[in-house]
Parts: C-alpha cells; structure tokens; sequence
C-alpha cells in the first residue's frame, strides 16, 4: 500500500484484495482519462477518480500491443489551488518506472524544491511534439501528510508583520542579486546570516525554539520529495472520503513565502486546525506545471 494513500482517507487498504478492486474501480469509473504517445510510440494512460473534492487516486501504466492497459503504479493526489512559484522547473524521469519529478529553484527558499509530478500525460506530449522548453508556465505545489501538529502562531502586531514583509522583500533582491554574482549582496547576505545566528544562538538558551522560528521548510529522510514543514494556516476546509467516510482536512500553508495546500486525515492531525494556528508535519510534495493557455 502507498505510505500516502490513508492521507487521502484510505487508511484500511493494507490488504491486496482491498487494493486490487479499489485499483479496478479508479480504471473502470474514473473521473479524468488522459492518453498520450511517448516518443517510443507507447501508449500511456493515467486513470484518475476523485473520492472528494480535491483529493483522489490515480493509476498510471500503458497499453500493450493487444490495447490492454498494463497497471504500472499509482499514487493518492491532493489538486492544488492557486499558483505556488512562477519559476522555471525542470523535470526529469524517474529511473526505476515511468514517472517524473520535477525541481523548482524558487528564490523565496533558498533550496531546490524537489517534488512529484502529477500531470505527466501533459509534459510527455509536449517531449513527443518536441515543444520543450516551453516559456510562460507556472507551477501549482500540493502536499500529503500523515502525521501533523497544530501549533499557535507567533503574536505580532501590524507594525511587525509590516516590517516582517519587507524584510523578506530585500531578502529576495539581495538573493537574485547575489545569483547574478553581486558581491556586495553577497557580502551582505553573509553578515545578516552572521547575526541571526549570533541572535538565536543567545535567545535558544531561554526561548523554546518554534517561538524564534515562525516558519520553515527543510528536506526530510532520504527521499528527495519530502520535507518537514512549519506554516501558517491562511485557508482550511474539511472534505469526506466518499468511499470509506473518512474525514479530510485541506489546509492552505504559508510557509517560507510559498503558499500550497495539505492534506491529512483527521484521525492523524493531533490538534485542532484554524486560521491563523500554524501546521507542523513532514509532507510529500506534488506539483502539478501549469502550461500557458492555448499550449
């Protein structure tokens, strides 16, 4: 069973007979069918069947010289709202089956945001018609989790959160600066890293740590796609499995300057969710890119 899929709200499907109908119910009553030919002239076919709003499972394989379809994998998804990053990703084939992953070089991170790529029917059709790069896309992050904490945010008045948003504004100038080898950003860049430490190092002695740190977003274990998050929560709305009756909460996280959405099943978030109560848990990011219209 996929480690995600009780994110989702399948958290009884261990067994393989379970898994085998449910698998065969996505195929045969799926919401969203997609096709397309790889440049090796194979057929691939996602199958993807929503068990709420936003959230589903998709199963992914190809046809075979007889025009039946060869299950190779599949993966619980969280469809994402709003755009996340508006830099260019790169996407490259996973080696062992016929999926992707992407990287995002997003300024506001810091870090390369590895994810798992949803929509692989879309950016295989554009490899076979030869039409990458293409300019002008977007990318839409999302994540699963299946262990999370709600925390209360850090008190700030709206002269801090002011202060707050442009400091993280000429953070960013300064980082593209420093990307196009400006030394003085550089240089800059270094005394400020040179005083925050300088800073927590004296205040972690008396403070808990999550009252110095508001957010963060760091790589977890040894799988490139997952991190370990702590974000505000600036949206929430809870769905229902229609298939098993589990409960769902989708949060919409603020977190490292990115906006996305998580998902986790209610019977594995320890807290109560609100706007405004920040989320702490490791997720497995997905991302869908969006092509530009017309594509």
């Amino acid at each position: 069973m996929h480690k995600y899929m009780r994110a989702v709200g399948f958290s009884d499907y261990a067994d393989r007979s379970k898994q085998k109908a449910l698998l065969q119910e996505i195929v045969l009553n799926a919401n969203n069918r997609s096709y397309t030919l790889n440049k090796e002239g194979i057929m691939l076919a996602d199958f993807c069947k929503d068990v709420a709003p936003g959230i589903g499972v998709a199963v992914c394989g190809e046809f075979d010289d007889e025009e039946k379809f060869v299950y190779e994998y599949y993966y619980p998804y969280l469809e994402g709202t709003g755009v996340t990053s508006y830099e260019d990703v790169t996407i490259e084939k996973h080696a062992g089956k016929d999926s992707f992953a992407g990287v995002c070089d997003d300024i506001k991170v810091g870090i390369s945001l590895i994810f798992a790529l949803q929509d692989r029917i879309s950016y295989v059709t554009a490899q076979t018609e030869d039409k990458l790069p293409v300019k002008g896309t977007s990318l839409t992050l999302a994540g699963l989790s299946t262990e999370g904490t709600i925390m209360i945010p850090i008190e700030k008045d709206e002269k801090q959160k002011e202060q707050i948003k442009e400091n993280n504004s000429n953070r960013v100038n300064l980082l593209a600066a420093a990307r196009k080898g400006d030394e003085d950003a550089i240089e800059t860049l270094t005394l400020e890293d040179m005083d925050i430490y300088a800073s927590i190092s004296k205040r972690i002695m008396k403070e808990d740590l999550y009252s110095l740190v508001d957010t963060s977003l760091m790589p977890y274990g040894v799988e490139c796609d997952h991190y370990s998050i702590l974000g505000d929560i600036v949206a929430m709305r809870k769905v229902k499995n229609e298939m098993t009756g589990e409960e769902i909460y989708i949060l919409t996280i603020s977190c490292n300057e990115l906006t996305f959405d998580v998902c986790i099943n209610i019977m594995d978030l320890f807290g109560e969710p609100q706007v405004g109560r920040r989320f702490k848990g490791v997720i497995w990011l997905q991302g869908k890119v969006n092509f530009p219209p017309g594509f």
